[in-house]
């Protein structure tokens, strides 16, 4: 099968003119991928009558899918509203990890943000746009970032001019269409409307055609307030080992800190140089080992049994579909395709026809890959999420099933901090707000965080920590306390009974991060007259454990390629 590249498709603008749908499309898919655009494009989060509004869909088509995305794990429904979850990551990081240098990169970048002092991008060319793929942020009140998954116009962009330098001349044509039919950008919702400046020209009156020829010559593009007043950004090239231009190193300032000339004499020569041994990493890079990911297709013939007509499978099918991609997988056959999924060469086909129309993938002979819009999908709302947003609907689930409080912490010091809290309804209960700090030395969260210290640094917290008693069973000898944290790390879990405070029983257990940290802790807390120790081990101790599992399961995900706040 071969393909030529989508027109003109790539954001919602009103220069959009679609191709004819092929015969062979799968159209739940393509009415799937919408309404998960649509949501993305709302910030993460819906109302079904909003939906049906933007889309078109008829309010039971919307239901279904919707249906279908939440039995994926993709939307969490809410009453009359969806919203997107962490899972539905795994689409953008099936992108990513073919792109395969977003994770190579990072270090870099990061270490360029750190010498700068400024924020850094990474940005790959995405039709006549560009899209963000990695983001090293520097902490201030004022921010200077886009979003993973963000699309901006190529011309209000420092990267843009550095990529539109190897378009061609249909290229340039479907950008002067887009420019006229759009002027303002209205179709790119990351980035302000544009001002009275229908030409694309910047403040000094430069085309964006002979911007784009400037930066051919001097290797380096320039954004002198062109998304909005105050922010500047210098990008440079990153290019292979046969001299294409894969992504753009992009370095964003504001005007209280730079000129865009200062901007460019101070950071141009440090940003060559993390180029070049950017370039250098890609040149040396060890291939990638493939790890074909498990079969679907069995998932979802089971869950079609199971809800029957609300269930769409097609839809669900269309989607695994680009998790057959990743590390070690950037281009597939159709039959890879297939056997990755375990669906039928017929069923794989469909979809990636779907997909190729939709300007998710891409043909070239007889092997596809996936482009930058995948990341429509959801990414930009996803990768600002927090760790307490992805654990408070698991906690909410914890707390229906036990009838008590639930909550997560983070080690502070030699405290322990709450960041995330679900009350139970009974008239007797834990009463806790959140960013309440108690001594992690008697708290259940404190002790397995604590606990899964490497054992030098939990000896050297318990030498200068002088624990004093809260209540009259409060452990506070040091050798005492020490040979409970070796419990903890041992067994997996903590239980403190009336130590904190008097009546108040807990039991916690961690939530480790991709490496194997402990970055985090969720309990449960109780009044003790609720639940016999012996009970709280047989009858919470194992929906703690789920409860951890899941969230770690999408904090896995959604920390892939985005550094998750833990607070």
């Amino acid at each position: 099968m071969t393909s030529t590249r989508p027109a003109a498709t790539t954001h919602a603008g009103p220069a959009a003119s679609p191709e004819a749908v092929p015969s062979e499309a799968v159209g739940p898919l393509m009415r799937g991928i919408a309404v998960l655009r649509a949501i993305s494009d709302a910030g993460g989060r819906a109302a079904l009558s909003d939906l049906v509004r933007t889309t078109g869909l008829a309010r039971s088509t919307a239901d279904r899918i919707a249906a279908t995305l939440a039995r994926m794990g993709y939307l969490r429904l809410d009453s009359h509203s969806v919203a997107l979850t962490p899972r539905l990551m795994e689409l953008g990081n099936a992108f990513l990890g073919a792109l395969r240098f977003p994770a190579l990169l990072a270090p870099l970048a990061e270490q360029l943000a750190e010498e700068l002092d400024e924020s850094v991008s990474l940005a790959v060319p995405d039709a006549d746009g560009i899209r963000f793929v990695h983001q090293t942020t520097r902490r201030r009140a004022m921010s200077l970032t886009f979003r993973i998954g963000d699309l901006l116009p190529a011309e209000r962009t420092a990267p843009g001019p550095l990529f539109a330098a190897d378009w061609d001349e249909r290229e340039w044509a479907r950008w002067r269409e887009r420019r006229a039919a759009d002027p303002e950008d209205r179709g790119f919702p990351a980035v302000p409307p544009r001002g009275a400046d229908p030409g694309g020209s910047d403040p000094g009156g430069l085309g964006f055609e002979e911007r784009t020829a400037r930066a051919a010559e001097r290797g380096w593009g320039l954004d002198d307030q062109l998304i909005e007043p105050g922010l500047i950004a210098l990008a440079v090239p990153v290019r292979d080992a046969d001299g294409r231009t894969v992504c753009a190193v992009s370095a964003v300032s504001h005007t209280s800190r730079h000129s865009a000339d200062s901007l460019r004499r101070s950071l141009l020569p440090r940003v060559r140089e993390a180029v070049a041994g950017m370039e250098r990493t890609l040149r040396t890079a060890a291939p990638a080992s493939p790890a074909a990911p498990a079969g679907l297709a069995d998932w979802t013939s089971a869950s079609k049994q199971q809800l029957g007509a609300e269930f769409l499978e097609s839809l669900a099918r269309g989607l695994t579909v680009v998790t057959a991609f990743g590390e070690g997988r950037p281009e597939l056959t159709l039959t890879a395709v297939a056997e990755a999924t375990g669906l039928a060469r017929a069923t794989a086909r469909r979809a990636l026809i779907t997909l190729e129309h939709l300007g998710l993938a891409v043909a070239e002979d007889r092997t596809f890959r996936l482009t930058p819009r995948v990341l429509a999908l959801g990414y930009p709302p996803l990768s600002r999420t927090t760790l307490p947003e992805i654990a408070t609907p698991h906690l909410t689930a914890l707390v229906k099933k036990v009838h008590d409080s639930a909550s997560l912490a983070v080690l502070t010091g030699d405290d322990i901090q709450y960041t995330a809290r679900v009350a139970t309804g009974r008239i007797m209960s834990v009463n806790i707000t959140l960013g309440t700090r108690f001594p992690a030395y008697a708290a259940s969260m404190g002790r397995v965080l604590l606990a899964a210290l490497p054992p030098q640094e939990r000896a050297a917290r318990l030498a200068h920590t002088e624990p004093r008693a809260l209540t009259p069973r409060t452990v506070t000898g040091r050798a005492e306390l020490a040979a409970l944290l070796e419990r903890a790390e041992r067994d997996g879990y903590a239980l403190v009974d009336e130590e904190l405070e008097e009546g108040l029983r807990s039991l916690a257990v961690p939530v480790r991060d991709r490496a194997g940290r402990a970055v985090a802790a969720v309990n449960v807390a109780m009044h003790s007259s609720r639940r016999s120790v012996e009970r709280c081990l047989t009858d919470v101790l194992p929906e703690l454990r789920a409860t951890a599992g899941s969230i770690e399961a999408d904090l896995h995900i959604a920390g892939r390629f985005s550094r998750i706040p833990a607070a």
